[in-house]
């Protein structure tokens, strides 16, 4: 087998921080967030969800990165070298693996959608033409297998050449092209929406709490519904974030790292619903219209913004960038695991990468055309459905609890041993003082989210 003379790193502190922010920064972020939120009530649903994001899935990014820097290899070796003793642990490495295959074996579909629509704009396709046109459009690309399955390759194909231009010079140098490209852009759609004539109304829904809104959307159906924005946002316990642990120092505790990457990631999330809902309000545009509103209704928004062809595509560009950053991420992770396990170099890592994940990705490509009468959860759902419903529901919660059980427990790495590594450095320290919380609370909270997931998907 091929060995790897020694770990790489990345070049800057800032290299780390972007590129770890561009893995929990994805479509969940400026897809998902805004449309759940206008389906929630607003600013009551996002008081919330902050709440959840401190207090349950900031504390496990801490543990993920101090796995993968104490032990220094992907998440496919970390729990070997920090207890080779009890093996039980080391299962999950393989599962995490498997998980990062099929997260991009959706997520690369869905960038190509993004990558589809910044064409469509910037070349005028979807100028001057209704909402039900606009509609059409969307449905003839995803009744389109060769068109879909283009898009989809070129998002791959991307994430190759980035991924196997090195962790520096490719992974780490583009990563915060993207980042600073996504910042820019979503700065100047801001600033565009809120000013729009009408903006204000939009404004007051999305930033003035109004609780009455919780009740009558449903308790717990919106808490919930936060408690899963929070968690899945980080993409949290497959080894996305253990990965760029191992590629960093020890100069900085990763309790004040991971504080300003989940600040990042929720300035990006607040910053998606600034540019989304006074234009959804400036234009009498449903904010609660669901996955739609980012395919349907804010096209034809854009149609009636003056230069909406200009705003249409930035804003379709910043998705593209939000989308591909989470690709290279979690590509960077499945190269790593190639690397670790297999003793592979990068180059020969990524082709296969690059091959494996194009192929595996297709059949979720299929589901929407050839093979739209496979309907695996019921009526109406699809293979994107299956797989995001395995990582969602199953691998992300599970892999956060065997995360959170190997870090505060005596049968795997130890609370003393954890707290020393993510200590070490300058910086905030992590709250020792909430130990009975992570150790007896927090477990219960994740059985909760799997048994809900559960119910929401199989019974209600």
């Amino acid at each position: 087998m091929e060995k790897r003379s020694s770990r790489e790193s990345f070049g800057s502190r800032l290299g780390f921080i972007f590129l770890s922010a561009g893995c929990a920064i994805g479509l969940g972020n400026v897809w998902r967030f805004p449309f759940i939120t206008g389906q929630y009530g607003g600013a009551a649903f996002v008081l919330i969800y902050i709440m959840f994001l401190l207090f349950l899935a900031l504390p496990i990014m801490v543990m993920e990165f101090a796995v993968g820097r104490a032990s220094q290899q992907s998440v496919s070796q970390s729990f070997a070298v920090l207890r080779p003793e009890h093996k039980i642990w080391h299962l999950w490495g393989y599962a995490s693996w498997f998980g990062n295959y099929i997260l991009m074996m959706f997520y690369t579909v869905v960038t190509g959608w993004m990558l589809a629509y910044t064409y469509y704009f910037a070349a005028g396709r979807l100028d001057g033409i209704s909402a039900e046109q606009i509609g059409a459009s969307f449905g003839s690309l995803l009744a389109n297998p060769g068109e879909l399955t283009f898009w989809m390759a070129l998002a791959v194909i991307f994430g190759f050449l980035i991924c196997g231009a090195g962790l520096r010079k490719g992974v780490e140098y583009v990563t915060k092209g993207m980042m600073c490209g996504l910042l820019a852009i979503m700065i100047a759609l801001a600033i565009r929406s809120v000013t729009l004539p009408g903006a204000e109304k939009g404004l007051e829904f999305y930033l003035k709490p109004d609780f009455s809104k919780l009740v009558s959307s449903g308790l717990w159906t919106t808490v919930y519904a936060a408690l899963g924005q929070a968690f899945f946002t980080l993409s949290l316990g497959i080894g996305s974030m253990a990965i760029f642990g191992s590629y960093i120092g020890r100069d900085r505790s990763l309790m004040g790292e991971s504080l300003i990457i989940t600040g990042l990631d929720t300035f990006v999330a607040l910053m998606a619903g600034l540019i989304i809902f006074p234009a959804c309000f400036a234009y009498n545009i449903d904010p609660g219209a669901g996955p739609g509103l980012i395919f349907v209704a804010l096209p034809s928004m854009f149609n009636f913004m003056p230069s909406g062809r200009i705003w249409g595509t930035l804003f379709f560009l910043f998705m593209s960038f939000a989308a591909m950053s989470t690709v290279v991420a979690v590509f960077e992770n499945i190269i790593a695991c190639f690397m670790d396990r297999m003793g592979w170099t990068r180059q020969r890592a990524t082709v296969f990468m690059a091959v494996s994940v194009f192929l595996l990705s297709v059949p979720c490509a299929l589901g929407f055309n050839i093979w739209a009468s496979f309907e695996p959860l019921g009526a109406g759902s699809g293979v994107l459905d299956l797989e995001d419903f395995i990582v969602s529901n199953n691998l992300l919660p599970i892999g956060s609890l065997i995360y959170l059980l190997f870090c505060v427990t005596r049968y795997g790495w130890g609370w003393d041993n954890f707290v020393k590594e993510a200590d070490q450095g300058k910086g905030l320290k992590f709250p020792v003082a909430l130990r009975a919380y992570f150790t007896y609370v927090v477990p219960i909270i994740f059985l909760v989210i799997l048994v809900a997931g559960y119910w929401q998907t199989f019974v209600k």
